[in-house]
């Protein structure tokens, strides 16, 4: 049973370190106890409600609620969340977070990958930084070339980061894909494409796009052309996490294009300690929980809507 006297020193010790900014080392010197004796006075302040702590978010950040259910339903390490807003809007949006976020975690003599796509083609865009980093590498995660599109590939992204990181960068000089299951195992033997692909499996940081189901996917149409019908029509298939499709438990779905396509293997990318996955919209997700469940990704950055569809 807590006395009168147990109450005066809690409410003392809370007054000493909350309103006097004293340390607890001092106020365990001053009372005459041990510093964990400190902490264990504070913890018992707040568990009497001696002692309550409210934080006010007002105007600070909206979407605080939101993203600690998100955090607590997946089991995730951070999930960021912006307004909902037209498509375009959201993409920059989105960049710009990121780009936060790099900021925040980025540290020099890491590598860090990149996948591609319109969204990463936004954070390489407005991605900007108060230092350089000349110990940092930057690689791809997926092939790099091909004649549409160029912005949104993994060397044009990987080039622009470097850049304004003034960063190392490595270039896959291959495809997103290549016409046979055979093809693809040659080039990934090539040692330049495999340093690179052995490289961006030692990562410290992942970034990575997550597309929705295929029928959604102009890459697939541009690449298997008429054959794309077989993979869209494909219900295991619930979307794709770099180009890998992906079943809604976040595993590998057994297709034409799985086996042709140029990618860091789904399970090495999972090892990667900070994989921080970058989507937004209602047709993505199921594909965002499927990349949860599977624990692809250690971040979420997505908007509003898509975060409240998770919750779902």
């Amino acid at each position: 049973m807590i006395t009168l006297d147990n109450r005066r020193i809690l409410v003392k010790v809370a007054q000493m370190y909350y309103n006097e900014g004293a340390t607890q080392s001092e106020i365990a010197q001053k009372i005459g106890v041990s510093r964990s004796l400190i902490s264990k006075y504070l913890t018992k302040a707040r568990d009497l409600g001696i002692v309550e702590i409210t934080i006010h978010e007002e105007g600070l950040q909206q979407f605080s609620q939101l993203e600690r259910r998100v955090e607590l339903l997946y089991n995730i390490r951070e999930v960021v969340c912006i307004e909902s807003v037209g498509q375009e809007s959201s993409k920059r949006q989105l960049g710009e977070a990121v780009s936060d976020f790099l900021q925040r975690v980025i540290r020099d003599g890491q590598i860090i990958s990149f996948s591609s796509g319109t969204t990463l083609n936004e954070v390489a865009k407005v991605l900007h930084s108060p230092q350089i980093y000349p110990e940092l590498t930057v690689v791809p995660l997926v092939g790099g070339v091909g004649n549409e599109n160029v912005d949104i590939h993994s060397n044009s992204i990987v080039a622009k980061v470097g850049s304004i990181l003034q960063a190392n960068y490595k270039l896959l000089h291959i495809p997103v894909m290549v016409d046979t299951k055979e093809a693809k195992e040659i080039l990934m033997r090539q040692p330049s494409i495999k340093s690179t692909f052995d490289l961006a499996a030692k990562s410290d940081i992942a970034v990575v796009g997550i597309g929705g189901k295929p029928e959604h996917s102009t890459m697939v149409k541009s690449y298997l052309g008429p054959d794309h019908e077989s993979i869209a029509c494909n219900s295991e298939i619930v979307g794709d996490i770099c180009y890998n499709f992906i079943n809604k438990f976040g595993k590998p779905v057994q297709n034409p294009w799985n086996d042709r396509v140029i990618s860091l293997e789904l399970e090495k990318l999972s090892q990667i300690p900070l994989v921080i996955g970058v989507a937004s919209g209602l047709e993505k997700v199921e594909a965002i929980k499927a990349s949860l469940e599977g624990k692809l990704i250690d971040v979420l950055i997505t908007d509003e809507a898509t975060a409240k569809g998770l919750l779902t």
